[in-house]
Parts: C-alpha cells; structure tokens; sequence
C-alpha cells in the first residue's frame, strides 16, 4: 500500500492523507474516461460511465449537464471527493476546450498537483501546451498518463521526447509499454522489475486483469509474442541508461513529470497511476495571501472562493459556491467571516460532492473541496477566514476575445434575462457589460463554443430564447486611476466606456490603437488585461464607480 513521502509526516494525520488534483488534456485525449476509472476503481461507483454512451448505457458522472451529456464533452469544471486506499481524493475533471479555459485556470488555483493526460497517438497537443503552461507558472507538480495505448501509438521512446522537448520538462518513466493497439500486452513497472500483462480477453465493463511476472519468468515466452520479450529486455536496459529516475525535488518543483502508460477505456494502468498519486502527489501546502502565509495546519479554518455553479439541480434555483479549504478543521454549523463584506455566514448546509451528486459534509480538513449553498452572497475570489482579515491571492478574471450584444424577442423578459445574465456572469461563464452608450447587455468570452453554451442553458434553465449580435468591439479592458480623471476621460468617450457585474468601470476597444491612444494621452489611467480579486465592500450599499451613471 502506497504511503505519504517523508516530507509529509509533519502534517496532521488527516490532512497529510489529502490530494487535491485536477485532470488537464486536450480533448478527446480520455481525460473524463479516466476520471470515470479513478470513481470505480475507488469504489465511489459500480459501473463507469462512457462519454458518448447510446441507449441504455450510462453517461459519464463528472460530465453532469445536459449539453455536455448531449455533445460528448466537458464545458464546466467538476468536483469529486472519495477514498482510495486509506487516502482521500479531492479530483477536479477541468474542461478540455480552449473556449473554457479561464475556468480551468481558476480551477487549477484550487489544487496541489495535476494528472496531464496525453493521446498516444496524438502526443504533446496545443490545449495541453497551454495548460502545462499555467501549471508551470504556478510550479506545480504534474504527474502524466499517455493513455489509449490499446490502440495505434507512436513510438513510446518518441512521445517522452517530445514531452521533454515541448514542454522543457524531464520525464521519469514509472511504467513502460509492452507493445501498442492490437499488440498491446500491459507494461512493465520500472521500480518492481515486473511485466504486467492483461488478459486479452477481457469482460464486459471493459476491465482486463492482470497478472504480474519477472522477466525471467518462463511463462511469458507463450503469453507474448515472438520477439516481444527480447525487444521488452532491450527496452528496459535503454530505460535504466538513458533516462532520469525520480527525483522528489525536481518534481515538487514542476522540473520532473513520472508517466505512467495504459487505457482508461480498459482500466489498464488506472490503479498504478492512483498509486502513484498517494505516493507522490503532495498534501495540501501552504498558501499565499496579502497579509502572510497560511499553512494547512493551521488551528483557524480559512479558504477561498474558485468557482460557483448556478442550477446544478434544474428543478430547483440552487447555487453552489465551490470553496477550497486552505487550513483547519472544518465543521458543518461553523460561522465564517467573509472578508470582502465583513458579512458573518453560517455554514449550515455545507456540500461533499461526486460530480451532480451531493451528501452533508460534517466535517472537512485542508485540502477538501466543498460547496456551500448560497443566494449571492459569494462569488469566485471571495475569501473566508474564522475572523482573521486575509484576502487569497492567485484568482484572476480575464478580459474577453468576443464581445456580442445580447437580443431577447420579449421586452418583457427584459428584467428576468438580467437576472439570468448576472448570474452567469458570477459563475465565470461569461463577462457582463452593461454600455454607457445604449441599452443592450453585452457579453463577453474567449471563444464561440461559450456563446453556445450561454445560449443554451438561458433557454433551457430560464426558457429566455435570446439571440446574439455583432458589435464593433474587439475586447474590453478594466481602467483604474483617479475618480475625477475617470470620469473626464468616460464623458469624452462614451461610447466606447461600461461597467462590468461587479460594477467595476471598463474600456471597450474597437482597435490595438485604441488602448496605444489611452496609454500616451492618459498616463495616469490603467487599462488592465484581468481582474486579480473582488473589492472590498466598505458600507452597506455598493459604492459609486467613477465614471458611470
């Protein structure tokens, strides 16, 4: 049974058991097939679900709305806790599309490590560059899982190259494959010295047992084929000579990835890789706020806001704030201090989830991920502490590529679609902009596939059917500077000046020139890219943003 490193063994007992992960990919690389495995290998389910299941076959858990059940795949970050061996799995399955991929970046400040998951066939693929690329900025360990090996994949030597090479990052293999598609016989583990071959044949949830052999064992001679075992001794003395064995720093420091090659779809693999993730994934670390450091041990209970999810039960108008718990034991029924609003909340509901699924969670520890039901009160970046004033850094808002007015038939769903518009706009689906200049709600988002979503979830969860319009803007900007010169620069440029959800005032550009023209003639105005966190409330109303009207 795997154990926690020695590095950990100063931690609480039930907080050095934690992992916190998210699984990052390109699509279609298996990364929701792969979470699947981890929930029934866990025992949290009997049977995994496919991502494109027909009939009566089940659909994926982590994939829990309609449109992703409908389309095959992933626009929304979900959660999952369950026990695996005597540790405790706190998984968050990220969306695979670049359309969604602030949420993936808010997602990925809420866990201490991530599983890249890699198409054999297919290798290092653009939207895993990207994301590998926000995990190294936040020098986080990344564990890799090449998966699909049951069918045609490149050359295995050729995939740790290019990983190596793309992503500047040494590989350590833990297993290595024995063959490829319909030649794929298991792998053998580098640090046991085993083969592990599966039986071909199979059942019918797709699972294939294996059974471990030395490779001196003569029974491998008649279960692989000619050839195949002197080709695995080659492979095995290039492993040793040539490439990095683990080394623990160079990990935790994001230098060094292990992999792990198999099939989700199979289950081939699955287990070594979650034993992997108890024995080298870290515990909960400490985390960085304005004011200090914040360990995990830490006796008072703090943690911060990374998503909110709106109507995750259509039948009622529930909202979920997804909290990391950073320090402390938390308890159901416990007050916390809302530092943005100096509000006190009680946490009487409080949410343990797998996926749509949720239980009572009585009691939680650093590490754990939890929801707590509310109508408003929190949004993403929020900061919840037992008193103390400490505001979590790390969670950005970032401007948008795509700005499009929003057109309802019925004036009079005017009021309700504003309702709708805001609350998605706190979920992080897309930004909110109402114009200075005009009446018509402006959207903004990374890409296409998230005006399809909007679109989609107004009609079905509000039956608001609306319909988007081109406008002449190309991105927006949040400015900051001197009221009285805010307010000069928004009467002379009207059309052109808006307020986001939160009230805060923003530039909307047409053209590159347009954001050159505010920096040369404007030198004390900021124009900002993202947004790091929430304002600090300072009086029961909502204060006057400068500029708007």
């Amino acid at each position: 049974m795997p154990k926690p490193p020695p590095d950990q063994a100063e931690l609480s007992p039930e907080i050095a058991r934690r992992r916190t992960f998210a699984i990052i990919s390109h699509p279609d690389a298996g990364k929701t097939t792969l979470t699947e495995r981890f929930l029934l290998h866990s025992g949290a389910i009997r049977m995994a679900g496919h991502v494109r299941a027909k009939g009566d076959a089940r659909r994926t858990r982590s994939d829990f709305m309609t449109i992703e059940r409908d389309r095959g795949i992933s626009v929304t970050a979900s959660a999952m806790s369950f026990d695996f061996r005597h540790f405790r799995f706190n998984l968050v399955d990220t969306p695979g599309h670049a359309d969604f991929s602030e949420d993936t970046y808010r997602t990925l400040t809420a866990v201490d490590a991530a599983i890249m998951v890699i198409d054999g066939a297919k290798g290092v693929e653009s939207q895993t560059r990207k994301l590998f690329e926000i995990c190294r900025l936040r020098d986080m360990p990344i564990l890799t899982f090449c998966n699909k090996m049951d069918q045609d994949a490149r050359d295995t030597l050729d995939i740790i190259e290019e990983i190596q090479d793309l992503l500047a990052i040494d590989v350590t293999p833990v297993n290595w494959p024995i063959g490829s598609g319909a030649d794929f016989f298991g792998c053998y583990d580098v640090k046991d010295g085993q083969a592990v071959v599966f039986d071909r044949t199979g059942n019918r949830s797709g699972d294939r047992p294996a059974r471990r052999y030395r490779l001196d064992d003569s029974r491998l001679d008649e279960l692989l084929p000619a050839g195949r075992l002197d080709a695995l001794r080659e492979d095995v003395e290039m492993v040793r000579e040539l490439l990095p064995g683990h080394d623990r720093d160079a990990f935790l420091a994001g230098n060094l990835t292990p992999i792990w090659f198999g099939s989700a779809l199979h289950s081939f693999g699955v287990t070594e890789l979650m034993d992997g993730i108890c024995s080298l994934a870290p515990a909960p670390a400490a985390r960085t706020t304005n004011e200090r450091q914040v360990s995990p041990d830490d006796p008072q209970v703090s943690g911060f806001v990374f998503k909110v999810q709106a109507n995750m039960d259509p039948r009622h108008r529930d909202r979920i704030a997804f909290l990391r718990l950073c320090s402390g034991q938390f308890r159901r029924g416990m007050k916390l201090h809302q530092v943005r609003s100096g509000k006190t909340l009680t946490m009487a509901s409080p949410k343990l989830f797998l996926a749509a699924d949720r239980s009572l969670a009585e009691e939680a520890w650093a590490g754990d991920i939890i929801g707590i039901p509310n109508h408003g009160q929190l949004r993403i970046g929020d900061s919840l502490t037992e008193g103390e004033h400490l505001t979590f850094t790390g969670v950005p808002t970032f401007a948008p590529e795509i700005l499009r007015r929003v057109h309802v038939e019925s004036p009079l769903m005017t009021k309700h679609l504003e309702k709708a518009l805001n609350q998605f706009a706190e979920e992080g689906l897309a930004k909110l902009f109402r114009p200075r200049f005009g009446t018509q709600w402006i959207v903004g988002v990374i890409g296409d596939l998230q005006l399809d979503v909007l679109a989609f979830r107004l009609a079905e969860e509000y039956r608001i059917p609306v319909r988007f319009e081109s406008t002449p803007f190309t991105s927006a900007r949040w400015m900051t500077g001197p009221e009285p010169l805010i307010d000069t620069f928004a009467l002379a440029n009207k059309q052109h000046m808006a307020v986001d959800h939160d009230g805060d005032t923003v530039y909307l550009t047409r053209l590159a020139w347009d954001i050159q023209r505010v920096e040369r003639d404007y030198p004390e105005l900021a124009l900002a890219a993202t947004k790091e966190s929430l304002r600090p409330v300072t009086g029961p109303d909502r204060p006057k943003r400068a500029g708007v009207h």
